[in-house]
């Protein structure tokens, strides 16, 4: 039975590769989002939201994956050619500035796969690349609130008795 059902799936991948299923002139709609506060996260969330629209129309199923700084991740769709890629970092290793997200489709990541396996750092012109800026997240004040009111509770202490050592000598 498993056999039945890896030898249909392997002619349906067969039969959508040979009709061309690949996304040709692909026009991309973008919108990101993160997480511009850290001071009471544990991840920092990264966000982007594209809509994606060919030449021909995409069958339901078209896979798209990515990569962002060396990390694979799947695009999830989320509605008619409408796919979203996300993934958290912690705070600490959260970079501020451009991130891309290069966005390939089920031929092209099989492509970047190959090549890495030979080469680790190869790369592969991607189906589109989305820009995601990340202005970086608030962590909180560099002094804690606790720290600088008892800092001066002794700073008035210490004036305090220096003047009452003052008035009574």
């Amino acid at each position: 039975m498993v056999t039945k059902f890896v030898l249909l799936v392997s002619a349906i991948a067969l039969f959508s590769s040979a009709n061309g299923q690949s996304c040709q002139n692909p026009k991309v709609e973008a919108a990101s989002f993160t997480s511009l506060d850290a001071t009471i996260v544990t991840q920092i969330a990264y966000i982007t939201e594209f809509t994606l629209v060919c030449d021909s129309p995409l069958p339901p199923n078209y896979a798209l994956y990515a990569e962002v700084d060396g990390k694979p991740l799947t695009a999830a769709r989320i509605g008619e050619n409408k796919y979203q890629v996300s993934w958290t970092e912690e705070p600490a290793a959260a970079r501020s500035g451009m991130h891309e997200v290069r966005v390939l489709d089920e031929e092209g990541w099989a492509s970047l796969r190959r090549a890495r396996r030979a080469d680790p750092t190869a790369t592969v012109a991607p189906l589109l690349a989305i820009q995601l800026n990340h202005p970086g997240s608030y962590s909180g004040p560099w002094v804690n609130s606790e720290v600088l009111a008892t800092a001066l509770s002794v700073l008035i202490a210490y004036i305090a008795l220096h003047n009452k050592s003052k008035i009574l000598a």
